[in-house]
């Protein structure tokens, strides 16, 4: 680490310690505005799939300097690939660290497994570096508020990737926009449908794949062996092993993760929050209605460590403001239920139909619907808002408040169904009301060598 950087990272710890609000680091590149025809260099951290795939996309916008990665074969792999989509190869590294200390990089991409999230981003808005990172943002809802924190005393630009508020031909701003406006009365009911998860069986302890630097994957997270069975992912995450505790299957695993609700339900219940207007508040109650672990849990923890942990099916209702119900659940079509007084509609990534969105064709939106409820012109490329927002200084319309407004929800089931009982919670003061040990679930221990570098 630079020593200037050292300085500033100390400079904000006593900040936090003395509750400043005005501390900000001194700026450099990314905390300066881009003139509208540079290119900002841009690393990404973490580039299996989903890493990838931002990487790609966001080279029509930005000059990729350097990736970092803690599988070797992975990261020579995707040297190449940028290589041959930019006419340049970047600068690999294993350690992400070494990314944050270049000053000309001004913003890093993070795609790696969700319990490193909160970690790398922090110490990159610390080192002036504005911040993509994938969903789910956080393993905590602690997590989410030190991020919210730092954001806010760094001025760093953070974009979190929901894709489903810039992408899919904007219908899920329709959908918003059609609730707002009134054309289903007054909301009772949203349903998230968002799929479920495979139990595995049990995974035995394996050698470590060549290349891959274990205890730097596990990270912030607890020392424990690799497990894989020999069966190999097909598709989207192929060439990985189908049950082990790493690669594609660590959303398996609630020690990297929050299974399928935290993934699918960062998509949908972001949705269906910023259509209730609930995106600065929250629920007041979560019940679980119905849901399977695959193993047996004492404590709000699982007695088993061979085989995946999360819910493999599942039915939440979550006490929204003004009496609206929402209702999380494995099942169904993926997409989510507007039910009001005066009609509903259903939208997923491939439609929107219903007859509110049937009526549109005698009955149009007024001009600019859309754009007020995203703040401005709508952006269908999720890279392209990201670059107007380090050019402008303003956070985009994927911010981190909003989404972690809807990550507590999902963190808040989660904690429910391991715990086995309905959650009360506050929205205001953002905390479990009246249940110390379910609140002991909205924070975790980092190992000492992997905890955050503040």
């Amino acid at each position: 680490m630079v020593v200037t950087q050292a300085i500033a990272r100390r400079n904000f710890v006593a900040g936090l310690a003395a509750g400043a609000t005005g501390l900000m680091l001194a700026p450099g590149r990314a905390m300066a505005s881009l003139s509208p025809n540079e290119r900002p260099v841009f690393a990404t951290i973490g580039l299996r799939n989903q890493g990838w795939e931002i990487t790609q996309k966001t080279c029509q916008f930005a000059d990729f300097a350097a990736l970092a990665d803690v599988d070797s074969n992975v990261l020579e792999a995707n040297l190449d690939r940028t290589a041959e989509r930019q006419g340049k190869k970047p600068d690999g590294y294993k350690d992400y660290r070494r990314i944050l200390d270049r000053k000309d990089i001004d913003a890093v991409m993070i795609a790696t497994p969700d319990h490193w999230h909160t970690k790398i981003a922090v110490e990159a808005m610390l080192a002036g570096k504005d911040v993509y990172c994938e969903k789910p943002l956080t393993l905590t809802a602690a997590e989410g508020k030190l991020i919210e924190k730092v954001v806010e005393q760094t001025g760093c630009v953070f974009q979190v990737g929901t894709m489903q508020r810039t992408e899919f031909d904007a219908r899920f701003i329709q959908a918003v926009a059609l609730v707002k406006a009134g054309r289903i009365g007054d909301v009772k009911k949203v349903t998230c449908s968002i799929g479920g998860a495979t139990a595995s069986p049990k995974i035995p302890v394996a050698p470590v794949p060549e290349g891959l630097d274990w205890d730097f994957w596990l990270g912030p997270a607890a020392e424990v062996p690799y497990r894989a069975l020999p069966e190999i992912r097909q598709g989207y995450g192929g060439n990985v092993p189908l049950f082990s505790n790493c690669h594609y299957a660590f959303r398996d695993w609630f020690e990297y993760s929050g299974g399928q609700l935290a993934d699918w339900g960062a998509h949908h219940v972001d949705i269906a929050n910023w259509a209730l207007g609930a995106a600065d508040t929250g629920p007041s109650k979560v019940t679980p209605i119905s849901y399977e672990m695959p193993v047996e849990y004492r404590d709000g923890y699982p007695v088993a460590n061979d085989q995946s942990n999360v819910p493999t099916k599942f039915e939440l209702r979550v006490a929204m403001p003004e009496g609206v119900e929402l209702i999380i659940t494995s099942e169904g079509a993926n997409g989510i239920m507007f039910e009001g007084t005066e009609g509903r509609f259903f939208v997923n990534r491939g439609k929107i139909v219903g007859k509110p969105v049937e009526d549109l064709a005698d009955n149009p939106l007024p001009d600019g619907a859309l754009e007020k409820v995203y703040g401005g012109p709508v952006s269908r490329n999720h890279s392209a808002n990201l670059i107007e927002s380090m050019r402008s200084r303003e956070q985009p319309v994927s911010d981190v408040w909003s989404h972690n407004r809807a990550m507590e929800i999902l963190h808040i089931g989660n904690i429910a169904m391991r715990l086995g009982r309905e959650i009360e919670w506050d929205p205001t003061k953002r905390e479990i009301v009246g249940d110390e040990q379910a609140s002991t679930f909205l924070a975790r221990e980092s190992r000492d060598k992997y905890a955050i570098d503040m």
